[in-house]
């Protein structure tokens, strides 16, 4: 554990913030670039920023090839453990580097160059960092779409992205079931406008799929006779991949993050943040297709030179709720890092026995993130493992932790419920509707000071304007979070939960705005509200309010379980969509607009004040009453 001096994190924030352009060009220094950056920081107007806007270097050979210069060619890259099927695999620096290069080479064989987009729908194997890695030595664009979302979502990521190749799998496997990734894509790409000239499947043992001639390509036969493809130098500012995230309109933002910014960041943060170094084990429990698995299980540990797991199973079931403990004491991992709601699963499944059947003594630190981090689930973990247990607060834009107890700088006394101090590198203020910092415990928006520090989204794919709209015109200099909390007087940060419309489902960032466009397409239903309600596992879920059409006759049941159906359809499920509740009218201003926050606060069973602008207020112990009689409020 790193302990210092009450100054430690004070100097190193008081540093980054008096004077960013030496502080991050001192981190700058650590990479192996091609062309060392000699401009910083470039304001390019008045909301778009650049880092190292001169450098050029490669994420791939930063994350293998450097490595191989360091004496690590023989140590250990990549850890697979597969809890599904059994297997379990490691890959050295030198064989990740190899396989990475052959792959490469495949890709580039089919047309990939510098630029090209290129779509992963995988699940959670080697092939799918091995896929990451080949785009970026190419100096590609990866966008990775993860295995559990619809024909549908995947092909408006398709169309938004206009990949010149997929690389996909025969299919994902979950706890008791096979899941065929072929006939998802194949639809996708029937739904699709944009034609993809070329796939790359890699057969699984579980289930092969049929191959369109002409269009297919089989990942094992390519690789058999490709050529090994070398690094392609970029330019700090091009982006290394598209990562999706959730709209309040539905339709997906594609987060664009860059080559250099991306990966100073995340050197940085895995020695000041997570207290790792070359040769560490860390085990990031994520998925490839989300932002904590692009950060945390492929480039931060290859780029900080440890060892990182990528493993696929569940917390619990795959056997059972001693899962992470065990991969923890056989592959003595230093760091484990997972949401919640994963930590709520295995205690309701299991509070102590399994835990005592294995050796944690090189476990020192558990991280979480994705959703709030509830004090009863801080509090157990801390208590069961007897480690510091770390909430740190971040986003799909940002790429890395705006807010954490800093391992690697000093640790701090924790305070359950808070996200602790931000990073230095963040400036962060909780700012009032007009935009005015507020006091100490005061509730309102986070926002953090622009430029934002390298790693940060620098665009949405396609759609700047969009990225302007959303984060930076809201206040004036400002990154406007969309998460709302507030500062206590020790400068401790609490995160109290999104502004908008998207509800975190097991650490998954879904738009209720989404869902409501499905439910309110069922033939039976006028008029319908999405919000997320507490769910003591997932830490939320969404629930449809839905008035009928008059003169329709279908019970509460029937209706719910033909929703359920529909959005498993069409965003999949991820969304765990279950519940609906029929009511005979949402509460609703003057205007027409349904009081959303209104209906989070009863189901949450907090207390509310009913606005002057509602028009009907009689509504509200009606839909309460009915809330509590399916027992659907709860208490975060």
């Amino acid at each position: 554990m790193s302990q210092a001096s009450t100054s430690g994190y004070q100097a190193l924030y008081q540093q980054a913030s008096a004077d960013p352009v030496s502080f991050w060009a001192a981190q700058a220094a650590k990479l192996d670039w091609y062309k060392t950056p000699g401009q910083i920081l470039t304001q390019q107007d008045e909301y778009h920023y650049q880092w190292f806007a001169d450098g050029e270097l490669n994420s791939c050979y930063l994350a293998l090839d450097y490595h191989l210069t360091q004496g690590r060619v023989d140590q250990t890259a990549l850890i697979y453990d597969s809890a599904v099927t059994g297997t379990k695999q490691r890959f050295s620096y030198a064989e990740l580097t190899e396989q990475v290069a052959l792959f490469a080479g495949v890709l580039k064989a089919n047309g990939v160059g510098k630029g090209d987009r290129v779509v992963i729908y995988m699940p959670m194997i080697p092939q799918a960092v091995i896929a990451m890695l080949a785009v970026a030595r190419l100096g590609a664009v990866h966008s990775v779409v993860f295995g559990g979302f619809s024909a549908h979502e995947l092909a408006l990521r398709i169309d938004d992205a206009s990949p010149k190749l997929i690389v996909s799998a025969s299919c994902g496997i979950e706890i008791n079931r096979l899941i065929a990734y072929k006939p998802l894509l194949d639809e996708a790409l029937e739904l699709s406008s944009h034609q993809v000239p070329c796939c790359v499947i890699y057969q699984r043992e579980q289930l092969q799929a049929s191959m369109l001639p002409g269009r297919d390509l089989d990942w094992l036969q390519q690789l058999a006779q490709a050529t090994p493809a070398a690094c392609v130098p970029v330019a700090a500012t091009d982006p290394l991949y598209i990562l999706y995230t959730s709209g309040t309109t539905g339709k997906p933002k594609g987060v664009v993050r860059d080559n250099g910014g991306h990966a100073v960041a995340l050197q940085y943060s895995m020695q000041a943040i997570y207290n790792c170094q070359a040769g560490d084990v860390f085990f990031a429990a994520s998925d490839v297709g989300w932002v904590v698995g692009h950060s945390y299980i492929v480039y931060g540990p290859l780029i900080a030179g440890c060892t990182t797991v990528l493993y696929e199973g569940k917390p619990v079931f795959t056997p059972d709720a001693g899962a992470f403990w065990r991969l923890c004491a056989e592959y003595n991992v230093k760091v484990l890092f997972a949401a919640p709601t994963a930590f709520r699963a295995i205690r309701k499944e299991d509070p102590d026995a399994l835990l005592q059947q294995y050796d944690l003594s090189a476990l020192q630190y558990i991280f979480m993130a994705g959703e709030r981090l509830d004090p009863a689930t801080f509090h157990w973990v801390q208590d069961k493992i007897g480690k510091p247990v770390i909430d740190h607060w971040w986003q799909t834009e940002t790429g890395w932790a705006i807010s954490a107890n800093l391992a690697g700088v000093e640790l701090l006394p924790a305070k359950a419920g808070s996200a602790t101090v931000p990073v230095p590198g963040f400036t962060l203020q909780v700012l009032d509707d007009s935009g005015q910092s507020l006091a100490a415990n005061q509730q309102g928006y986070i926002a953090l000071k622009l430029p934002l520090p390298p790693g940060c989204l620098t665009t949405i794919w396609g759609n700047d304007e969009r990225f302007v709209e959303g984060y930076l015109q809201t206040f004036a200099g400002y990154y406007a979070s969309g998460d709302g909390g507030y500062l206590d007087e020790d400068g401790y940060l609490f995160v109290m939960g999104r502004t908008d419309d998207v509800i975190n489902v097991a650490g998954h960032r879904l738009s209720t705005g989404e869902m409501e466009q499905i439910v309110a397409s069922h033939p039976a239903v006028a008029e319908c509200c999405v919000i997320g309600i507490y769910d003591a596992i997932k830490g939320q879920q969404p629930l449809a309010l839905v008035l009928l059409k008059n003169g329709v006759s279908i019970s509460e049941a029937e209706l719910e379980a033909e929703l359920t159906t529909m959005v498993r359809r069409d965003i999949g499920a991820v969304a765990c969509f279950k519940k609906a509740m029929l009511v005979s009218r949402l509460p609703k201003t003057r205007s027409g607009k349904i009081l959303r926050k209104l209906l989070r606060q009863i189901a949450a069973g907090q207390s509310y004040t009913v606005p002057s602008t509602i028009d009907d207020p009689a509504c509200l112990p009606e839909i309460a009453g009915l809330m509590a009689q399916r027992e659907l409020i709860g208490h975060m």
